[in-house]
């Protein structure tokens, strides 16, 4: 398989393309999918991948080749995406109109402008049938596809950058959502804040899930916090872990607090008289830093209708 297209979550397509037929890397091309034609940008696949997906029984589901668009192909696409618009705050008025607790996320229009598609959000199921009958007197002659989607899939429609300044994990390589609790952010040494372990999507942040490993592996061999250990600098307790440099901060008797390697302390049976500030277990105080409510913290950890599968 010689060619490909990012489509949908930039999901990896390949493209059966004739043997007669040479594109180039970054050309608009017309492809066949199971929601209509649509217009995308080829990848030249490089030989690595394309062995991949001859060897492989999972490979993605492959477009038709349509054409390479030309210039009046690009002129129609221009227009569709200023219709595409248009289309969606005329459906967002007709939500309004008929007071729906739905939130309009995206208006997708195939470029055969044979099918439009309405991505929405809603905390419960929406009774939308004199909804759809305006929308079938507003868009005529195209089929109408009101989906539903989760607070996740939402976010993975949407180009943006998490709070680590790289792009969204749901947009790029993440295709499934598994739960998420909050006991994954308390394991791996994250503050308790709903501003600083929750996402754009309002849930709590994909990468505790699949980082989780990296941290349960870090932690072996590792003191637990208020553990008695002899450095080497004398007795003190652990106060805290940086997980991933492989480093314990001890409160030695004086009062100093110093960093060491794993391999510098051992545990002690001893009782070390130095106070510290034990992490908090208590679900109603988190966070020393600001003041969290219990009921924010819960909705973070709702994942009921946060994927739906539908995009």
């Amino acid at each position: 398989m010689k060619y490909a297209v990012y489509y949908l979550k930039n999901s990896f397509n390949p493209v059966n393309v004739p043997d007669n037929i040479t594109l180039e890397h970054g050309q608009m091309i017309l492809v066949r999918t199971e929601k209509g034609e649509e217009a995308l940008k080829v990848t030249i696949v490089n030989d690595e991948i394309s062995k991949i997906w001859e060897n492989s029984k999972a490979k993605p589901q492959p477009f038709e080749f349509v054409r390479i668009m030309s210039q009046r192909d690009l002129q129609t696409l221009e227009e569709i995406r200023k219709e595409e618009v248009e289309s969606f705050f005329k459906c967002k008025a007709l939500v309004e109109k008929h007071k729906l607790a739905m939130n309009l996320t995206q208006c997708r229009l195939t470029f055969d402008k044979r099918k439009i598609t309405f991505y929405y959000t809603a905390p419960e199921r929406v009774d939308f049938r004199e909804l759809l009958k305006d929308l079938t007197q507003t868009f005529k002659r195209v089929r109408i596809d009101l989906r539903h989607i989760g607070v996740r899939d939402e976010t993975s429609i949407m180009e943006g950058a998490g709070p680590c300044g790289q792009p969204f994990c749901c947009n790029t390589f993440k295709r499934k959502f598994e739960p998420i609790n909050i006991k994954l952010a308390r394991d791996q040494g994250m503050p308790i804040s709903p501003t600083k372990i929750s996402g754009t999507c309002g849930r709590l942040l994909c990468c505790l899930t699949y980082e989780y490993s990296n941290y349960i592996n870090a932690a072996k061999g590792m003191p637990p916090i208020g553990s008695s250990v002899m450095t080497p600098d004398g007795l003190g307790r652990v106060c805290y872990i940086k997980f991933l440099n492989g480093t314990v901060a001890v409160k030695l008797e004086d009062g100093k607090t110093h960093e060491y390697s794993k391999s510098e302390v051992d545990m002690v049976d001893a009782d070390v008289n130095v106070e510290i500030d034990l992490p908090i277990s208590n679900m109603n105080n988190y966070s020393q830093d600001e003041k969290v409510d219990m009921k924010q913290l819960k909705q973070l950890e709702d994942d009921r209708n946060s994927s739906t599968g539908n995009v």
